[in-house]
């Protein structure tokens, strides 16, 4: 992959989280796992005084983050991603595998980024039990 497809790629990350219908201009925060067969995203919204989880809209997303992936060489392949988008502007960091703990979860690793990133502010998730339920409950 060379440079201009790899600047291309992340900058389609950034249209992608402006994208969403109810906060396109919100700063945003996309955190990714990938491994062969396996691709978990989460993206968060802050809207000031707390931060929002968002689900992806469409498999876009995902299929984006998993061409770029493949497209990193093998063994130097990153195994996470963090992104981060303020005001039109992005900034990316990779986390390889040796620089992960197998004994923490995904969730740990991407709540103390996402904090690092945009503070120790309340985190609304959506209901889980029906899909056309707006309602958001806060974590502690």
């Amino acid at each position: 992959m060379g440079k201009g497809d790899h600047d291309e790629a992340l900058e389609a990350f950034g249209r992608y989280l402006m994208q969403d219908p109810d906060y396109p201009d919100a700063r945003s925060f996309l955190y990714a796992r990938m491994e062969p067969g396996a691709i978990a995203e989460c993206i968060y919204k802050d809207l000031g005084n707390h931060i929002l989880f968002r689900w992806p809209k469409n498999s876009d997303l995902s299929f984006a983050l998993l061409d770029y992936w493949e497209a990193q060489p093998g063994p130097e392949r990153w195994a996470e991603l963090e992104y981060v988008l303020r005001d039109g502007r992005f900034d990316v960091a990779y986390i390889y595998p040796d620089q992960i703990d197998p004994d923490e979860e995904l969730f740990v690793r991407s709540q103390r980024a996402l904090r690092r990133h945009f503070g120790d502010k309340p985190i609304g998730y959506p209901s889980l039990d029906d899909e056309n339920d707006d309602s958001v409950r806060f974590d502690p």
